[in-house]
Formats: C-alpha cells, sequence, structure tokens
C-alpha cells in the first residue's frame, strides 16, 4: 500500500513537472522564454513549446496589428492659428526581445506611454513647420503631413521593438476659448467681402444706366433729326405741289385755299366771328367765282 502511494505521488509530481514544462504558442502571439529575468529563448512560430519548470517563466506578446488613442493637444501652426487635435496609431511588435529590454515588466502599457511620448512631439513638429497653416492641415494636404508624422514616428519607435504603420488625426477644431474669435473674423470677413460685391455691382449698374442714358439721347437725338429732315422734305414736296398748282389754275387755288380757310375757321361746335362787313375773307360767299362786291355781314 506504501508503494502505490509513492508511485501515485510520483506520477503526480511528473505530470505537474510535465504540464510546467509544456507551453503553447498560437498564430497571434509571439513569446520570450525567461530565466530569472533574463531572455533565453524567443519563439516566433505558433505550436507546442517546452521550457525548464518553475525555474523558466513564459512571456506572450500580441503579434496582431494594435491602436493607440493619443491625448489631445495644442499645436499651432504657420499662421498662428491654434489647433486641438487627437490622434490614433496603428503598430505592431516587430522584435520581441528588443520591445523587452525597452519596456520591462511594464508591458504593454508601458509601451504605449514611451510610444505617446514619441507621436506627440512628432505632431507638434511637423504641423508646427514652416509653411504648414491651418487651412493645409484642415485640407486635403493633410495626408502627407500625416504620412511625415508616420515615417518620423516610425524611425523614433524602432529602438522601442515596435514599428509604428499609421499615424492618423481623429478631430482637428479650434481651443473652444478662440470660437467666438474666429468666428467674429470669419463674419466680418464674409461681411467685407458682401460690401465689396455689392459695390462693385452697384458700380456695373451705374456703368449700365449711364451706358443705357447716352444711348437713348443718341436714339432720340437721331430720330428727332429724321423727323427734322423729314418734315423739311415734306414741306419742300407740299409748296411745290402748291406752287404746281397755283400756277396750273390761280383760281382754283385760291378758291381752294379759301375754302380750307372757312374749314379751320368755323370748324368748332359753337364758333362766332366779327370782321368788317368788306372784308376779303368772304369773297366767296357772295360770287364763288371771286367776282362779287361786298357781302352781307355774318355772325355765327
Amino acid at each position: 500500500m506504501r508503494r502505490i502511494t509513492i508511485l501515485f505521488i510520483g506520477l503526480v509530481v511528473a505530470l505537474v513537472l510535465l504540464l510546467s514544462s509544456v507551453f503553447v504558442v498560437d498564430e497571434r502571439q509571439r513569446a520570450l522564454v525567461l530565466q530569472f529575468g533574463q531572455i533565453r529563448q524567443v519563439i516566433e512560430e505558433p505550436g507546442l513549446n517546452f521550457k525548464i519548470p518553475f525555474i523558466q517563466e513564459v512571456v506572450y506578446y500580441d503579434d496582431r496589428i494594435l491602436s493607440l488613442d493619443t491625448a489631445t493637444i495644442e499645436v499651432t501652426p504657420a499662421d498662428d492659428r491654434r489647433l486641438v487635435v487627437d490622434a490614433f496609431a496603428r503598430y505592431r511588435i516587430v522584435d520581441a526581445e528588443q520591445f523587452r529590454l525597452a519596456v520591462g515588466v511594464g508591458g504593454l502599457r508601458e509601451a504605449e506611454r514611451l510610444l505617446e511620448d514619441i507621436l506627440n512631439p512628432q505632431i507638434r513638429a511637423v504641423l508646427g513647420s514652416d509653411g504648414v497653416t491651418s487651412d493645409a492641415i484642415l485640407s486635403s494636404e493633410r495626408a502627407g503631413l500625416m504620412e511625415r508624422i508616420t515615417e518620423q514616428a516610425r524611425l523614433r519607435a524602432l529602438p522601442l521593438g515596435l514599428d509604428v504603420l499609421d499615424v492618423r488625426l481623429k478631430q482637428t477644431e479650434l481651443p473652444q476659448q478662440n470660437l467666438s474669435a474666429t468666428f467674429s473674423r470669419m463674419r466680418a470677413e464674409r461681411e467685407r467681402e458682401a460690401t465689396d460685391e455689392r459695390a462693385r455691382g452697384e458700380e456695373a449698374a451705374q456703368r449700365v444706366r449711364a451706358l443705357a442714358d447716352r444711348t437713348v439721347v443718341e436714339l432720340v437725338s437721331d430720330a428727332n433729326r429724321e423727323a427734322e429732315i423729314t418734315r423739311g422734305e415734306a414741306d419742300a414736296e407740299r409748296n411745290r405741289i402748291f406752287a404746281e398748282a397755283f400756277n396750273i389754275d390761280r383760281d382754283f387755288f385760291q378758291f381752294y385755299r379759301s375754302m380750307a380757310a372757312y374749314e379751320a375757321a368755323f370748324g368748332g361746335a359753337n364758333s362766332s366771328m366779327v370782321l368788317s362787313p368788306d372784308s376779303e375773307f368772304f369773297e366767296f360767299f357772295a360770287d364763288p367765282m371771286g367776282n362779287a362786291g361786298l357781302a352781307s355781314p355774318v355772325a355765327e
């Protein structure tokens, strides 16, 4: 019975030693085998592995792409227009041994603190460099600026065993205390632009009105000139016709002119006229041929 107990205890101890010496690394991980805090083995391939029980320990690190959200910081571009930005980064642990030496027992939390200490100064340096304005940061040029930040951050993160894959800005906005002043300045600029546009429009309208007035004067002047010419030609033609008619039959012409004068004198609905009885105006009342003597007085 005692031998069975000893054998059972031995089997249990052997099983514990076996289980303590076996560990598995999956495809999402890398592992370091440590002995008294010193790195003894770096395991990058997934599978079953062994270690010395109770003497060696295994530390696992994620082999996938990781993300880090940085704290909000203020930057001052070249146009002195302060902006509040925060970014996120994508990175990987590419050298587990170098990573362990850099961060120690702090692990991923310490690595993210060190990486953020790299990213924030690079963001300030690139976004605050000469020639970089707030408009550039807010436009499509931002992609090029992010590439510059990524390249510089990658160089400084390599000693940590990290590879910075990408850095992007999540938000870019003005500090709260500057919003009112910025809005007021934008409103003043828009009002100035509107005033300029109205002034230019009024100037153009005045030019159009002046041109139209000049055109009207020219057209009226030309029309009056043409009318005077036409009237002059018509009067000349009328006088010519009268002259020809007078030369053809002077008596008939005198009679026609007298009839026209009578029509003009008595054309009203209630006409009155006072003339001397021997006036030549009534010559054709007494004798249509114009040979009669004095006509009797006519009234109304």
